[in-house]
């Protein structure tokens, strides 16, 4: 079982995107993940959150990309 916690979730004009540090605890182990969701401003933040927190599992799954390990 994984626990999943997002960051500061920050709103970048230039990429239209929604930008958080997703941090997944598994194991004892947390690693951190640079996530993006494309989308308005005006975008439901729930919405925002599960698709960040997707976004997170898939790299964390595929064990690839920029990752920290804390």
């Amino acid at each position: 079982m994984s626990n999943i916690h997002l960051g500061d979730v920050r709103y970048n004009a230039q990429t239209s995107a929604f930008e958080a540090r997703v941090n997944i605890t598994a194991g004892g182990t947390t690693y951190g993940y640079p996530c993006h969701v494309a989308g308005p401003l005006t975008m439901d933040m729930n919405t925002v959150r599960a698709r960040l927190e997707r976004h997170a599992m898939r790299l964390s799954v595929r064990g690839g990309g920029l990752v920290s390990h804390i």
